[in-house]
């Protein structure tokens, strides 16, 4: 579903019983009221829907805001596949984090902080105020579960342990959290899913236009990644097991349909974070300040046309604003893989481009390496034909996909020291991909460290996944990368001042 008109209407009237405007002494940067009274809202199914509708906006808000602060990208930013492009001095806040230069002011990392809490804080309204007198309410409960669960285990990526707040604050005495341990946040993630799972519908038995939600299954994918992150190999084996066989997901037959806007919530998605066109923004209308409908950060990243000239290329693509280059170290990648398939729907080589009619204007371009990015390329099919095409963009983000479930049950078969298992699901990525099978006699934990690179390329996975293995150094020592730093972001310096139970040495190494 894209999120309509209607729902933005009464996600602000949800938002006024659940929150109010800013409050800089707040480390959620906003005041979540905890006295809502079922007297008043969240007595039937459709009032308690448009709370947790209003969730998935606070999400799709941090994956692409008119201010230009994506979980999406910056997750992507800083791993050897992915360059920030444009010019030096275009959003700063990005380049930095692309250069590992990175601050603890950082105005994105501020922005996604902020934005995370306001999604929890939506949940915690739910989980918290609505009684689970109905089956709808013990789904709505349990749909708020999953989406907190969610968002604490992208804030224990990015920053570590953080402030665990599972009820909103009643009184500003209690707006002070101090952080607590990875552990006690996972804890929290791991019963949050599980309580989740027994009531969410699977995917199969919501309606077309509820296909934007939490299933069973992606629960179960998202319980099976907490546990794999933790090393937790036979659990998170048997989740991810759960997943498969369940029969409710299957790969895309072609790795470049998966992108297309024809496959959006189809048989290979267990979740994405989707938007829409009905506003039809032109130059003027357009909410700069955030709050947008569309995907903002797809014309960002498309190919900047001072860069990659394409008014005689026969691809289907437009320019954009030159954000989210290849490195030529993923271009290589595929290349020593034998890997064309994947290859050809994500990246193309100067050579190649130039092949289609295409000019490449300035090759000592500001991050330019020899390849343009085609995965989420910017199509004139995939914007509005009203409005202003720039500013219109549909395209949704695939945040979790059959492959990846099928590549993470690979290795936590590998390492419960199952490996028939693990090179079942390992090679039916790459049986689709027409790569030969890894056998029994090869390495099989570097052919799932590879896999996972060429197949999941640009998807935010590749340098956290560097990270829990230990191989960031190796990887990325020689563009910037120190270890006891580079692990995690700072949580941001507007958090420490304004919180009190926060102090300057409770940042996270190195920064």
């Amino acid at each position: 579903m894209k999120y309509s008109k209607y729902y933005k209407f009464i996600l602000g009237l949800a938002i006024a019983f659940a929150s109010t405007s800013c409050n800089e002494d707040s480390f959620l940067d906003i005041e979540p009221k905890g006295k809502l009274s079922s007297d008043t809202y969240l007595e039937t199914e459709g009032e308690v829907k448009t709370v947790v509708v209003g969730i998935y906006n606070s999400m799709q808000n941090n994956f692409s805001s008119g201010a230009w602060a994506s979980v999406y990208f910056i997750k992507n930013l800083p791993a050897d596949d992915c360059l920030a492009g444009s010019s030096e001095g275009d959003q700063t806040g990005y380049q930095n984090i692309d250069d590992f230069a990175i601050q603890t002011t950082n105005a994105k990392l501020e922005s996604i902080w902020t934005n995370f809490y306001k999604a929890i804080s939506s949940a915690n309204t739910v989980i918290n105020l609505v009684e689970p007198d109905t089956d709808g309410k013990k789904e709505l409960i349990a749909e708020a579960k999953a989406l907190r669960a969610y968002n604490y285990l992208e804030m224990l990526t990015l920053f570590g342990g953080v402030p665990l707040m599972t009820i909103n604050p009643a009184d500003p005495s209690e707006y002070h959290l101090p952080r607590s341990t990875v552990a006690d946040v996972y804890t929290q993630i791991e019963k949050d899913l599980s309580e989740a799972i027994s009531d969410l519908p699977l995917k199969s038995e919501y309606s077309a236009a509820d296909k934007y939600r939490f299933s069973k299954g992606t629960a179960q994918a998202y319980l099976g990644k907490a546990l794999l992150y933790q090393k937790k190999y036979g659990d998170a084996a048997t989740q991810l097991g759960n997943v498969i066989s369940s029969l409710e997901f299957d790969l895309e037959p072609n790795f470049a349909d998966v992108w297309t806007k024809e496959t959006e919530f189809g048989q290979e998605s267990l979740f994405e974070i989707s938007y829409t066109s009905q506003e039809s923004y032109d130059w003027g209308t357009f909410p700069w300040g955030g709050g947008n409908e569309n995907n903002i950060e797809a014309q960002l990243q498309g190919p900047r046309g001072n860069l990659f000239n394409l008014s005689g290329s026969s691809l289907n693509i437009v320019n954009g604003w030159g954000f989210n280059l290849p490195s030529a170290k993923i271009g290589q990648a595929f290349i020593d893989a034998g890997d064309t398939e994947r290859g050809n729907a994500t990246v193309m080589s100067a050579a190649d481009f130039e092949a289609t009619g295409g000019v490449i204007e300035d090759p000592n371009g500001h991050d330019y390496e020899g390849f343009m990015r085609l995965k989420y390329a910017t199509k004139a099919s995939e914007t509005s034909e009203s409005g202003v095409p720039e500013l219109n963009y549909t395209i949704n983000w695939r945040l979790m996909r059959y492959a990846d479930v099928l590549l993470m049950a690979a290795e936590a078969y590998h390492f419960s020291n199952n490996d028939p298992k693990a090179l079942i699901e390992l090679n039916k990525v790459r049986d689709r991909a027409s790569l030969a099978d890894i056998e029994v006699s090869d390495d099989i934990f570097q052919a799932i460290v590879t896999e996972r690179q060429l197949e999941l390329a640009f998807e935010g996975s590749r340098y956290w996944d560097l990270v829990r293995w230990d191989l960031a150094v190796q990887e990325m020592g020689s563009i910037g990368f120190t270890a006891n730093k580079h692990e995690l972001f700072p949580i941001p310096q507007n958090e420490i001042i304004a919180n009190n139970s926060i102090e300057e040495t409770d940042q996270n190494p190195g920064y």
